[in-house]
C-alpha cells in the first residue's frame, strides 16, 4: 500500500499532469501538434516525481526541434500512462475521453509493447489486431496526421524485445507507415555506458538495515529511487540493483533526441496543414 504521503504525491502530480494537457489543448492554433502515445517507458512518471521540472520527454522534443529555426514552433502532447496496453487504451475508455478530442492533432509516435506482452491474451495474434485498430482510430479522429508505429527500448531479454519489435515492424508494413526505431539508438547508447540511461529503483527491506536510515532522502513508495549512480557504490553489488531498465532523464534525452532527429525532416518536408 501506498503511504500517506506518497499518494499525496501522486495526487498532486495527476493534478499537474491534468493542468498541462488542458494548457497543450489551448495551444494548438499555430503550432504542429506531436502526440505520445505509450506506456511507463514514455510518461516517466518516476522522474517526474523525482525531478519535476525535467525535463521530461516531451519537452526535450519540443525544445530540439525549437533549436532548428527553419521548423515551426510545435507543442508536445505526453499521453503514455503506467502499465498501459493498447487493449486496455481502447476497452477501458481512456482513448475516447483524453485523446479522440484533441485538437488539431499532426503526428503521432505509438510505443506501446511491454505491458501487452504479459497482460493481453494470445499476444502475437492480437497485439497485431490491438494496434491496427489503435491506427484505425486515430485515421478516423486526425485524418491529418502522420502516424508512425515505435519500436520499444531495450528493455527484456533481447529475444523479448526482438518478439515484441518483430510484430511492431510487421504492423507499420502492414499498414504502410514509416517505422520509428528507437530500439536501436537506445541500444547502441546503452552500450557506451552501461546502466547510465536506466534509474534504480530498489525495494527499501531489501536495503542492509543499516543503511535504511541515511538513505530516508531517495525512498519513494518503500523503494529507494534514485535517477543516477551516485548510490551504486555501495549497492552494485546487491542482486538485482540494476534490475529496471525505465529510462532516467538522461534515457528520455536519447528518445527525445532520436525523436527530434526522426521528426524534423518530415516537418520541413510536409507541406503546411489547412486550419
Amino acid at each position: 500500500m501506498f503511504s500517506l504521503r506518497t499518494r499525496a504525491r501522486f495526487f498532486i502530480l495527476a493534478i499537474l499532469v491534468a493542468l498541462g494537457a488542458q494548457a497543450a489543448r489551448g495551444e494548438h492554433e499555430g503550432k504542429v501538434q506531436v502526440l505520445l502515445l505509450g506506456d511507463s517507458t514514455t510518461i516517466g512518471s518516476v522522474c517526474r516525481i523525482t525531478d519535476p521540472q525535467g525535463p521530461h520527454l516531451e519537452d526535450v522534443i519540443r525544445l530540439l526541434l525549437a533549436a532548428d529555426k527553419e521548423l515551426p514552433p510545435a507543442n508536445v502532447i505526453n499521453q503514455g500512462r503506467d502499465g498501459e496496453f493498447i487493449h486496455g487504451l481502447l476497452s477501458g475508455g481512456r482513448y475516447d475521453r483524453e485523446i479522440a478530442k484533441l485538437p488539431g492533432i499532426d503526428y503521432v509516435f505509438i510505443r506501446y509493447g511491454l505491458n501487452d506482452i504479459g497482460r493481453r491474451e494470445d499476444f502475437p495474434a492480437n497485439f497485431p489486431r490491438d494496434f491496427s485498430e489503435l491506427i484505425a482510430r486515430l485515421r478516423r479522429d486526425f485524418p491529418q496526421a502522420a502516424i508512425f508505429p515505435t519500436t520499444i527500448i531495450p528493455y527484456m531479454t533481447p529475444e523479448k524485445d526482438e518478439e515484441i519489435n518483430a510484430l511492431i515492424r510487421k504492423v507499420a508494413e502492414s499498414e504502410k507507415l514509416p517505422l520509428f526505431d528507437v530500439y536501436t539508438r537506445y541500444k547502441a547508447e546503452l552500450a557506451q555506458g552501461p546502466n547510465m540511461l536506466n534509474y534504480r529503483r530498489y525495494a527499501l527491506d531489501k536495503i542492509p538495515e543499516q543503511h535504511r536510515t541515511w538513505v530516508q532522502p531517495f525512498v519513494r513508495n518503500n523503494a529507494v529511487v534514485v535517477m543516477d549512480n551516485r548510490l551504486d557504490a555501495h549497492f552494485r553489488d546487491l542482486p538485482g540493483w540494476f534490475g529496471d531498465r525505465h529510462p532516467n532523464l538522461a534515457g528520455y534525452h536519447v528518445i527525445g533526441d532520436e525523436t527530434a532527429k526522426f521528426l524534423a525532416p518530415r516537418m520541413r518536408e510536409r507541406p503546411k496543414r489547412e486550419e
